[in-house]
């Protein structure tokens, strides 16, 4: 029977205070000095510190301007710590922390801090420290594990990021961790409660195995990747179980011309015909994608992607799927997905990105994004979000356009 889930406040309190004490800012803490051995043997590359300790913070205003009805503004102070102790050259625990302040519109709806308070790990390691109507104010953990390895061997337990994509953007081998491309402002993004355990077998080339739990044991996963490298394209195989569906995968990623060409498909074999009283069927799930840099003085980069679903999901509407948690399965809602992207630098301290992506029920996302660096760790970034298309396609029956702008300062 799995343990019920419960808040940790302590675990909280013990971080908080661990890094108060990594910062010296405690009378008379002394920094223990751990030997750990050069990095590759490299004079130069040998940590100063046992420790590290990096982070950001930003802050964020969103304008959400509805074709029609009250347009809604929101603000997001978003702090982060990125903390990282060797106990030798070959163990070290990681924690990264996520501290986020939430006010405006949005904050006003009834059952908000529920939705931005759950957690979907095995283990609840959010909470919220402050919910009033207007206001918002949660922490959390994304990461969370100890990590050993050799010269062979890695083992690695607690929560982290497993990122089997090959491509960037539409990832169906991406079994445990999936993410939204209309999520800019989670770079990190989410992780998985798991252990993972793998082997390195030569140039290029070694075996994963990952066991996944979840608080009901029907939805546990586990899984198996190689990789490997021939003749200059690197390949992976995936086999095992998603949730409800057995799973088998294969990715590629080289080069033809000079352009980057990456590819992953995946087929889900479903366990159970229904479950929470939607019929489930069997689903292959592939995307490729291309990108190529034009170089210059402006740095050209055009990419493109596409994606296909043989059973896509098919939502209430546009805000139902943008917050649904996505999967290997559901990373669109239309059988076709279509992407094409393209960037340049303006000058030496920005960047300018245009994106688009069709479905083929008519919808259309369109993506701006525009980034100036103001100092050595202070960056500001806009961004313009537009959903749109035919009258009766999804985004089409609710267009809106998003605005966004953001200052972050990186330590």
């Amino acid at each position: 029977m799995s343990p019920p889930r419960t808040k940790f406040p302590i675990l909280y309190r013990l971080t908080t205070a661990l890094l108060v004490g990594v910062l010296g800012l405690v009378p008379g803490y002394a920094q223990p000095q751990a030997e750990v051995p050069a990095l590759g043997g490299i004079p130069g590359l040998t940590p100063q510190n046992a420790w590290d300790l990096t982070g950001y913070v930003k802050y964020m205003a969103t304008l959400a301007i509805p074709d029609s009805g009250d347009n809604v503004l929101d603000h997001l102070v978003h702090q982060r710590f990125n903390f990282e102790y060797r106990f030798s050259g070959n163990l070290r625990i990681n924690a990264g922390m996520r501290n986020r302040l939430l006010f405006g519109d949005s904050a006003e709806l009834p059952g908000f801090g529920d939705r931005v308070g759950a957690d979907p790990g095995y283990w609840d390691l959010t909470t919220n420290w402050l919910d009033k109507r207007g206001a918002l104010g949660t922490t959390s953990f994304d990461r969370l594990y100890l990590n050993w390895h050799n010269d062979h061997w890695q083992l690695r337990g607690g929560r982290f990021r497993i990122n089997w994509g090959m491509t960037t953007l539409f990832n169906p081998n991406d079994l445990f961790n999936s993410y939204s491309i209309y999520d800019f402002d989670y770079e990190e993004r989410p992780g998985s409660d798991a252990l993972m355990v793998t082997r390195k077998l030569g140039f290029a080339s070694q075996l994963d195995l990952v066991y996944n739990p979840d608080s009901d044991s029907t939805l546990s996963s586990y899984a198996g990747r190689y990789r490997f490298n021939h003749r200059g394209w690197d390949g992976q195989l995936l086999l095992g179980r998603a949730g409800l569906d057995n799973v088998l995968g294969i990715g590629f990623a080289g080069e033809v011309g000079g352009a980057g060409l990456r590819g992953e498909i995946t087929r889900f074999h479903t366990t159970e015909s229904q479950w929470a009283g939607q019929p489930r069927a069997d689903a292959t799930v592939a995307s490729i994608e291309s990108d190529y840099s034009f170089g210059g003085r402006r740095n050209w980069l055009g990419r493109a992607a596409l994606l296909y679903l043989s059973h896509p999901q098919d939502p209430d509407s546009a805000l139902a799927f943008l917050g649904l948690p996505l999967t290997a399965r559901t990373l669109s809602f239309t059988r076709w997905s279509g992407y094409a992207e393209l960037g340049f630098d303006p000058s030496a301290l920005s960047r300018l990105t245009l994106s688009t992506t069709g479905y083929d029920d008519g919808s259309l996302f369109i993506g701006l994004s525009a980034s100036y660096s103001l100092a050595t760790d202070w960056q500001l970034l806009g961004v313009l979000q537009r959903f749109d298309g035919r009258g009766d396609s999804l985004f089409g029956q609710t267009p809106s356009t998003l605005l966004y702008g953001q200052v972050r300062w990186s330590f």
